[in-house]
């Protein structure tokens, strides 16, 4: 069985180096997208278990990216993790993201989160 993969959608290095290392610890497969442009193509390429998305990125908003995840029926099984400083758009996205995380998010808080992920991935998998 491979590991299940996470894409970590941010534009800010020493977020995406603390969501990855926590999502590491987890058991997944790390990918880095800094750009919404970016993180577009590669979700028509790939299926990730998991997205860590910021919302206020370059290129695309994050929000845009969460819509086309939610409708697309090949990502219908990734769980999205929307992290954001900003409150008031973080909670605009309550009904489309598995959860709503406000930077700044503790790495074992986030790390024991992967983990209730990562089990639920592998359950998935073994069906």
């Amino acid at each position: 069985m491979s590991q299940p993969l996470a894409f970590i959608v941010d534009d800010h290095g020493d977020s995406a180096i603390i969501f990855s290392e926590a999502m590491r610890i987890a058991g997944f497969a790390i990918e880095i997208i800094q750009s919404g442009s970016e993180a577009l193509a590669r979700l028509e390429e790939t299926s990730p278990d998991v997205v860590v998305l910021d919302l206020c990125l370059p290129g695309v908003a994050g929000t845009e990216i969460l819509r086309r995840i939610r409708i697309d029926e090949r990502l219908a099984n990734a769980h999205v993790i929307v992290v954001s400083a900003d409150p008031i758009l973080a909670g605009d996205t309550l009904d489309l993201a598995d959860q709503v995380l406000i930077k700044p998010i503790g790495f074992l808080w986030l790390r024991d989160l992967a983990l209730k992920l990562a089990g639920k991935s592998s359950a998935k998998q073994d069906q």
